[in-house]
């Protein structure tokens, strides 16, 4: 079973994505925020991808994608946003995202982009 790491700010996210990968079979551990998430990474946590929030209080998820990147140099990490402007995914792209959602999504997109991303999920 593959372990997905949801990092968002708002809980009502937090708890609808992690519906709808549960019930996808998927196992998911979360962080409230970048600093919360990272700390976890480093603590030796190596989940099978990571799917981030863009704007969120105390570290965005920029910083932690560049950060995690450091500790897991292959995992797929999703950047999800609001956030639909090409500057702001050129630098989580730079930052080494492997792709972009714009929320909502909608589980089966989710899905989709998650077994495109994540072999063997």
């Amino acid at each position: 079973m593959k372990t997905i790491f949801l990092v968002d700010d708002s809980m009502t996210m937090l708890s609808s994505l992690k519906g709808i990968l549960v019930n996808s079979g998927f196992k998911v551990d979360t962080a409230a925020d970048g600093e919360q998430a990272l700390a976890k990474l480093k603590s030796g946590f190596k989940p099978d991808m990571i799917i981030t929030d863009i704007n969120m209080p105390k570290m965005d998820g920029i910083a932690l994608i560049r950060e995690a990147r450091k500790l897991l140099r292959f995992v797929p990490i999703l950047a999800l946003t609001t956030e639909s402007q090409q500057a702001k995914r050129d630098e989580a792209k730079k930052s080494g995202a492997s792709g972009w959602l714009v929320k909502p999504i909608g589980g089966g997109e989710l899905i989709n982009v998650i077994k495109q991303l994540l072999p063997g999920a």
